[in-house]
């Protein structure tokens, strides 16, 4: 194949957040999305791209892509005694209580900026 490498990986799909569907977020292959907006920094930052893991384990302080009042959101989950939680890391964004985690859509498992190689960041998932 052109163009191919032996050992090469296999190219994620970059998706851009306004094309970002239910059905987007359902299927069992990872994709990628571009970071907008200052919430998640400074772990996260603008233009960073995130792989998020439509099937991975979201456990407290993964980081987690979730449908959420049919808006779409990048946040950390947290738990405080019996409840789920959307947490910012940057301060100034309201945490945003779950009733449970059906609104989970995926679990972040590596960033990369773009243009950067070495500033790549791995993630449990």
């Amino acid at each position: 194949m052109p163009g191919h490498h032996a050992g090469a990986r296999p190219r994620i799909p970059i998706i851009p957040a306004e094309s970002v569907t239910a059905s987007t977020c359902t299927g069992a292959e990872s994709f990628a999305l571009m970071v907008l907006g200052d919430s998640m920094a400074p772990e996260f930052n603008q233009g960073d791209v995130v792989i998020i893991e439509p099937e991975g384990l979201a456990t407290e302080g993964s980081y987690v892509l979730a449908l959420w009042q049919d808006e779409w959101i990048f946040r950390r989950l947290g738990r405080r005694a019996d409840t789920w939680h959307l947490q910012a890391l940057k301060p100034g964004y309201p945490d945003i209580e779950l009733p449970d985690l059906k609104p989970i859509r995926g679990v972040i498992t590596q960033k990369s900026r773009p243009g950067r190689r070495r500033a790549t960041k791995h993630y449990a998932g």
